[in-house]
């Protein structure tokens, strides 16, 4: 009796496990082959997967239909093979894209034998052939690439061909995990003694070739790593001076080297040949430090880039400097654009000598006879640390509908402390002027700048109603009358220092005499 009822149970299980098997299946819709994960199943499909690729995307973002037209077509490619592919939409899984470190561009990851922390991350791909060669390269091995260059055809795209003596050094590993990294690219090894005397090369080199013309070579050392040759590689890709398009776009902002000097020229002006040739000069003398691209102002679709870096056609020729990292930009001071002028620039800004551009909105008219004051760039720091005035300052952006309903409650306040001689209410538009200073926030941002020697910004983070709005600069006015008497004490002990050394050199001089 007591068998039976052990076999029972075990029956009993069995079936239990079968129903949650066939429950999970249905709770892991797929739509032509892909599963749509959420986080209700995303856990349960990554055990289940050796292999599992996850697009994690956005449904109205540009580049977002582009990768997907990719992964779909990889999809149907890899119907039936180890790798089962899966969809996350990150606008409607916000807590496990979060969860998943996935809430930024679209992108492409491999999750390897239920690993849920350390995804294997899959380049942007073009198209499909991206992504297939990208899995193809992960699978294999340095053999993989081996060729016999001198029967090839010609290829109009470019390929790298790597020409090593021994095919098991350390050399090749570099080469072959650089050829993972790049799925869009040619990658070549050879060891054909033809091949490599039509070049005069020595072995352990990688060079570049189009239409089996060479365009760069670069040579193995013991300490060159793989970043440095994906580096090499995806710059040399490239042509020394690259035209902003919406085809280019994705391949500058995606780029290994951050900083990029942009010139801003109309193509059709008289100059632009002559400015261009200066330009594309200078670039070739700074590969692999600084990317080099050209922005027709004359081009509508460029406007959305002009407007980033404030840039009017009018004002064209002119060439700005950024690096993507902090977004500062540096402006070339010169209305002379030929290539010593760009190549000194560049180096300048490489030692960081060049100083950061300000922009400024001229100076209005009457701009401090309204309640509230008018700032711009020129006059902000000015205004703002006046050791005898506490100013409070709307820094906000004129398109933005958050910023605009602060405007009448600003006026309000202005007009409250209108009788008050101490103090200024003022406003700035921090889209159209430079604001050197951190916000710790987005626009608006209401900030108070007391009446010190210390400059102090204090960042207002209360309602925004009038009645607090005033006891927040009556409490940090009083505060500031404290801490004024301690400045004041010790510029006044600062003063006697300087006065009583000035004294002692003037003595010492006389004795000399």
């Amino acid at each position: 009796m007591r068998t039976l009822l052990l076999l029972w149970a075990t029956t009993l299980c069995l079936c239990v496990f079968v129903a949650a098997d066939t429950q999970a299946d249905k709770s892991s819709p797929e739509k032509d082959g892909v599963l749509q994960l959420k986080k209700g199943n995303f856990n349960r499909v990554l055990r289940k997967h050796k292999q599992l690729l996850v697009h994690f995307y956005a449904p109205l973002s540009g580049e977002g239909y582009r990768v997907s037209a990719a992964f779909e077509g990889a999809a149907a490619e890899l119907q039936g093979s180890e790798v089962k592919l899966a969809v996350l939409d990150v606008t409607k899984e916000k807590d496990l894209a979060k969860e998943l470190n996935a809430t930024g561009l679209p992108t492409i990851r491999l999750y390897l034998s239920g690993d849920k922390h350390n995804p294997v991350f899959c380049p942007a791909p073009k198209s499909s052939a991206s992504i297939l060669t990208w899995l193809k390269r992960r699978a294999g091995s340095a053999a993989d690439l081996i060729t016999d260059l001198s029967h090839s055809e010609v290829s109009e795209e470019l390929t790298v061909v790597g020409f090593f003596k021994e095919l098991n050094n350390e050399y090749i590993q570099v080469f072959y995990a650089a050829a993972i990294d790049l799925p869009d690219v040619n990658f070549a090894v050879t060891q054909n003694n033809e091949v490599i005397s039509k070049y005069g090369v020595t072995y352990d080199v990688v060079l570049l070739l189009k239409k089996s013309k060479l365009i760069q070579a670069y040579k193995m050392m013991p300490q060159t790593s793989k970043e440095e040759l994906v580096v090499f590689i995806t710059v040399y890709q490239m042509d020394p001076v690259t035209e902003y398009t919406g085809q280019t776009a994705n391949q500058i902002l995606t780029a290994p080297v951050l900083n990029h000097a942009l010139l801003f020229v109309n193509k059709s002006s008289a100059d632009f040949k002559e400015i261009y040739s200066g330009f594309n000069s200078a670039a070739t003398a700074f590969r692999l430090k600084i990317l080099f691209v050209w922005v027709n102002v004359d081009e509508p679709r460029n406007g959305r880039l002009m407007e980033y870096f404030r840039v009017r056609d009018f004002e064209a020729p002119l060439i700005r400097m950024v690096n993507l990292t902090d977004h500062v930009t540096y402006h070339l001071p010169s209305e002379t654009l030929d290539v010593e002028t760009i190549k000194t620039f560049c180096q300048s800004y490489l030692e960081g000598k060049a100083k950061p551009r300000m922009q400024s909105e001229p100076i209005p008219e009457g701009w401090d006879k309204q309640p509230v004051k008018e700032l711009v760039g020129m006059t902000l720091e000015k205004v703002v640390f006046n050791p005898n005035k506490t100013v409070f300052v709307l820094f906000y952006l004129p398109y933005s509908q958050e910023s605009r309903a602060v405007f009448p409650l600003w006026e309000e306040l202005a007009e409250t402390l209108k009788d008050r001689e101490d103090i200024v209410i003022a406003r700035i538009d921090a889209s159209a002027n430079d604001i050197n200073m951190s916000m710790q926030g987005t626009y608006p941002s209401l900030c108070l700048f007391p009446a010190l020697y210390a400059e102090r910004m204090l960042v207002y983070p209360g309602k925004r109603k009038l009645k607090d709005l005033v006891k927040f600069v009556d409490r940090e006015m009083e505060k500031a009358k404290k801490d004024r008497v301690k400045e004041d004490e010790d510029r006044r002990k600062y003063i006697e220092a300087i006065k009583a050394e000035e004294a002692k050199k003037a003595n010492k001089s006389k004795d000399e005499l």
